[in-house]
């Protein structure tokens, strides 16, 4: 029986399911770059700053097309709270525990997590 041969560094085409070694901690540029900071995004707008992100909403809904002009608030407070959330270290370490732990859990049993939208 011959072995499959696959264009992916053998780390990426290992495991139980040819997705990765499921118990692999390193992390691709793509992974630092834009898959974190896309988990820390969604989590600080639900977790973190949720009021903020409210009061954005009803102020966009309340002004329609002028929303530019009249929301110029909200929208900076919007704006920092995030930003402080994405400049913390320790939500930083805490999402990238997260992204390891479900990418972990989808090289194991080869079954994608369902997004959760808010």
């Amino acid at each position: 029986m011959t072995s499959e041969k696959s264009v992916l560094p053998g780390k990426l085409s290992e495991g139980p399911h040819g997705l990765g070694n499921p118990e692999d901690r390193t992390l691709r540029k793509v992974e630092i770059e834009v898959m974190i900071p896309k988990l820390m995004r969604e989590k600080a707008k639900i977790e973190k700053c949720p009021s903020e992100v409210k009061e954005f909403e009803k102020c966009c809904k309340d002004s329609s097309i002028f929303m530019v002009v009249k929301c110029r608030k909200e929208n900076t407070s919007l704006k920092d709270c995030l930003t402080k959330w994405y400049h913390n270290e320790d939500f930083k370490k805490q999402c990238t525990e997260e992204y390891l732990k479900e990418r972990s859990e989808y090289r194991r049993t080869g079954i994608k997590k369902a997004i959760k939208r808010a």
